[in-house]
């Protein structure tokens, strides 16, 4: 078995989530009292968030690099980084270390294409909705279609994300906003909704929707139990 590196913190609540999903993964395969092997360093996530706010994605870089380097020194054999906006920074992260990176974008791309989809809505952060790095990946690498929410709507899935789901609060208010936020993609031809951001599963499920969702915490933990297995 090969050893998972993850790099964490952004917030703690998703990176639990990864965690534990990694750990029941092997299990499923594995049985008995098996466990994943894992080589995890934790952030501050309130450095990193003030970095974002002012736009210093180069200083959250070199931040993230370090610790991936953490992550390498102490026996990674590849690296996954437990948040969907952070991804901005990968290719400077990618350049601290030897061992490869599991990218969360395409990992989740792969899913969809398996799905038979070719458009799908994108929920995160501000970060990952209106910046390139993520969608621009999905369509110049995957040739998939991304839609994304109004200026208005994006406000309410960016607030909800850092002043609630990231502080572990759940309201259904909340819930029933990015519900409504879901249908205006899906009128607007979204065929599936890529949970852009890894706490927004806990605030939306399946069960509350018809429309595929594309759960990019689990994806991105089940990819890294398959290359941990692999022979």
């Amino acid at each position: 078995m090969k050893t998972i590196g993850l790099l964490g913190g952004m917030s703690w609540e998703s990176t639990e989530l990864y965690y534990r999903l990694i750990n029941e993964g092997v299990k499923a395969k594995l049985g008995g009292l098996h466990s994943a092997r894992i080589a995890l360093v934790s952030v501050d996530f309130h450095e990193i968030e003030k970095m974002q706010q002012n736009g210093d994605w180069t200083g959250a870089g070199k931040m993230l690099a370090q610790a991936a380097k953490s992550v390498e020194a102490a026996g990674a054999d590849f690296l996954l980084i437990c948040t969907n906006t952070m991804h901005k920074v990968a290719p400077q992260i990618e350049q601290a270390i030897s061992i490869p990176l599991l990218h969360l974008a395409d990992a989740t791309a792969e899913r969809i294409k398996q799905r038979g989809l070719n458009r799908v809505g994108l929920l995160g952060t501000n970060f990952t909705m209106e910046q390139n790095f993520y969608k621009g990946r999905l369509l110049e690498k995957h040739d998939l279609e991304v839609i994304i929410p109004s200026f208005e709507d994006r406000q309410i899935v960016h607030r909800v994300i850092y002043e609630e789901l990231c502080l572990g609060k759940i309201f259904d208010a909340s819930r029933n906003e990015y519900l409504r936020i879901i249908d205006d993609m899906k009128e607007q031809g979204a065929e599936g909704i890529i949970e852009g951001c890894t706490e927004i599963v806990l605030l939306v499920k399946q069960e509350h929707t018809d429309i595929p969702l594309f759960d990019t915490a689990a994806i991105h933990a089940e990819e890294a139990v398959n290359r941990a297995l692999a022979a």
